[in-house]
């Protein structure tokens, strides 16, 4: 019997079902709803890899979800998933070179977040319904690009919710920018806010933080966004073994390209499932703020906030991170005084046996542009196989990892986002001519690869442009109130 219990990483007298938490999005201590212990799941993980995908995923959602009956999900992922990805698989894996490759964009935006994001919808109703809710959800999400749009893509339409998603202003690609600025809907919208990343999610926590009600979160601050994301890691293992890369049973090692720090969470959660994993590793780009924490057991954000070609990274403050920390600590209360150390001081220092726990588990390291750029060409003129940037940061610290730990184990990459969501970064690497015009850049990608643009990305930039609104940070409360308060979001 699983008796999953989900908690504020904060405070144990915060408790709530898994669809209470889903609902709330986050803690009303400000915290991260989280199980308690693992420790009450029974998963049979050598039958799971046997089921296809979406009973695979029925299966382990089921493992995570107490109160989602197996059946019941299964109809949920047909109807998040049936004809909306290119592939069969969902995730399928590539082999290229040694390492395999978990693609991760194979969805109506062409990245990651889909895999969560075309399934949160269908969750929230269905959570709303054995909570005895019916009245309407404002989704407030952030992003750093890519789940803005998934979030908008994914609900759209969907009755009983409305969206906002705030983006930084001139932190995410022309591409990103265009697949929400463009997206149809009524119950939808995009905002910019001038800052960047971390000033955008912090002024949504805000928000959460004022009580206003009937708010929830599409971010991976919300369970329902992570838990599903648990499911491509197996995967990806089960494609290793069918691939006679490695035996049902063998250890496997990870590499996860992240900021938030959501995608590498739920590896960790897979491997407390009883998935054969080894190391999580860790792979930041120029902000490196969780590399040095992952080494040092220092988490500092108050270093400069750069710029890079892998946009979807550029973060110093990882929400995600503070689920880890109650999870291998146990101790809400130390969660609590690090969090509001890193909201007072910028930074704090976990304990010594805290940080003995996160080297044992988990590698880290980082990739610069100009490294980011080198690891595109190298890939594609080596192999033949083409990666986005940020995909690229993690190969590159696949083979940092291997370099360092000879006795590593097979590996897979995760393989975040389409290149053409970064065709100037890519044509870039590949060392070829590089149009100032992102959608020029495209179609340029295009003829030199023979590599078909995703049928979500193409003709881009002949769509109208629906959502132009552009605020400061500290207007975001005022924003959302007063949309809240419209009947219907027109353009």
């Amino acid at each position: 019997m699983n008796e999953l219990i989900y908690q504020s990483t904060r405070s144990g007298s915060l408790t709530a079902t898994a669809a209470r938490a889903i609902l709330a999005g986050i803690a009303p201590d400000g915290g991260l709803y989280t199980p308690a212990s693992f420790s009450g799941v029974q998963l049979d993980v050598a039958e799971v890899l046997t089921l296809p995908p979406l009973e695979r995923a029925a299966r382990v959602l089921a493992a995570l979800l107490p109160g989602f009956e197996e059946e019941e999900l299964l109809a949920l992922a047909h109807a998040a998933y049936d004809g909306k990805f290119a592939s069969d698989e969902l995730t399928p894996t590539a082999f290229v070179g040694e390492n395999a490759v978990l693609e991760l964009y194979h969805g109506p935006t062409s990245a990651f977040k889909d895999v969560a994001l075309c399934l949160l919808p269908h969750l929230m109703r269905a959570a709303a319904k054995k909570c005895g809710e019916s009245g309407e959800a404002l989704i407030l999400t952030a992003t750093s690009g890519d789940t803005g749009k998934a979030a908008m893509s994914g609900f759209c339409g969907v009755p009983g919710a409305r969206v906002i998603v705030f983006y930084p202003e001139n932190g995410v690609s022309a591409v990103q920018k265009a697949q929400m600025v463009t997206q149809t809907g009524d119950n939808v919208l995009a905002c910019a806010v001038r800052g960047n990343f971390d000033d955008a999610q912090t002024g949504v926590k805000r928000i959460f933080a004022g009580g206003m009600p009937g708010l929830s979160s599409a971010n991976s601050i919300n369970i329902g966004r992570l838990a599903p994301q648990v499911v491509y890691y197996f995967s990806a293992y089960q494609a290793m073994a069918a691939g006679g890369k490695i035996n049902l049973g063998d250890t496997i090692d990870f590499v996860v390209p992240t900021g938030n720090f959501g995608d590498i969470l739920a590896g960790f959660i897979a491997r407390q499932l009883g998935l054969p994993i080894g190391k999580l590793v860790c792979a930041s780009n120029a902000n490196d703020v969780l590399t040095e924490f992952l080494r040092t057991g220092h988490y500092d954000r108050r270093r400069p906030f750069h710029q890079t070609l892998s946009p979807s990274m550029d973060i110093l403050v990882s929400s995600n991170l503070e689920r880890l920390l109650f999870l291998l600590s146990g101790d809400e209360a130390l969660v609590a005084s690090l969090m509001r150390q890193l909201a007072d001081e910028g930074h704090y220092r976990a304990p010594d046996a805290l940080l003995a726990q996160l080297k044992a588990l988990f590698w880290a390291g980082c990739c610069d542009d100009e490294a980011t750029c080198r690891t595109i060409g190298e890939v594609w003129h080596r192999h033949g196989y083409l990666i986005d940037t940020h995909t690229a940061v993690a190969w590159n610290v696949a083979q940092q990892y291997k370099a360092a730990a000879p006795e590593h184990r097979p590996l897979a990459v995760l393989s975040t986002a389409s290149p053409y969501k970064f065709p100037q970064a890519v044509l870039r690497g590949l060392g070829l001519d590089v149009p100032e015009d992102g959608f020029e850049a495209i179609r340029a990608l295009e003829a030199a690869t023979a590599i078909p643009v995703p049928e979500g990305l193409r003709g881009l930039d002949t769509r109208p442009v629906l959502h132009k609104d552009v605020i400061d940070v500290d207007e975001m409360p005022d924003y959302v109130q007063r949309k809240s308060q419209e009947a219907v979001w027109t353009r």
